[in-house]
């Protein structure tokens, strides 16, 4: 076992294959299922920082493409096709690693569409599931229409949110998270957009964003993985 990221080819049906990459240090004590955004794929530099601090603090990660990724990017696809991507990459850690506990979760669209597959019908063996910028509504239209299904989770769940997520205005997500109850925990990140970029002028830098948001979501995998 590895910091180094192994790649691996995931089977979504019989017409369909996915590539990951699968990094796991050694004494790993969970997993994270990690599906990207709607525009950047699983090697993108966000996602590769996720990865890299994740297994820095002990958790192994498995990314992965989408369908519409692994052929080159365009429009996302299709709510039916991104589950059975999600329940494959699922499938797919467990059997690789079948040893740990797992969370799955996201960059903004691979959240959502784990979330929603989540609540059509339990990942199997899933302890959690992890936001990173959770995409409440479209840009400027504040609203929490998109964040129904999240109802039907019946795991723990982290939203790890900016302040300045236009995606997800601070009012709205603290009001979802709220009637979600005890289930849902929010953690909000001072300046961060969407991207987890802030301003200069806020006296923080990027890099202290994504110590505090990998800091924060280490923590909250060692509390659920306590309970089976």
């Amino acid at each position: 076992m590895s910091l180094d990221p192994a790649p691996v080819t995931i089977a979504v049906n019989e017409a369909v294959c996915v590539s990951g990459l699968l990094q796991v240090p050694p004494r790993a004590r969970a997993c994270v299922v990690l599906a990207h955004g709607a525009g950047a794929g699983m090697t993108h530099p966000f996602m590769a920082t996720v990865a890299a601090g994740l297994a820095e603090r002990g958790i192994a990660s498995l990314r992965y493409q989408f369908p519409s990724m692994e052929r080159g990017g365009g429009r996302p696809d299709p709510p039916k096709l991104a589950h059975a991507t999600v329940r494959a990459a699922v499938a797919a850690a467990s059997r690789l690693m079948p040893q740990l506990p797992l969370v799955a979760g996201g960059k903004s669209f691979g959240g959502r569409m784990t979330s929603q597959a989540q609540a059509a019908s339990p990942l199997a063996g899933i302890r959690g599931l992890a936001f990173l910028g959770f995409p409440l509504h479209p840009a400027g239209r504040a609203s929490q229409q998109r964040g129904k299904h999240l109802f039907g989770v019946r795991v723990p769940m982290l939203f790890l949110q900016g302040t300045r997520d236009a995606l997800a205005m601070t009012d709205q997500i603290e009001s979802l998270c709220k009637a979600l109850g005890i289930g849902a925990t929010l953690r909000l990140l001072s300046g961060a957009d969407h991207s987890f970029h802030v301003l200069k002028r806020s006296g923080r830098t990027d890099g202290e964003i994504l110590t505090e948001m990998m800091d924060a979501l280490a923590a909250w995998i060692e509390r659920v993985n306590l309970s089976p």
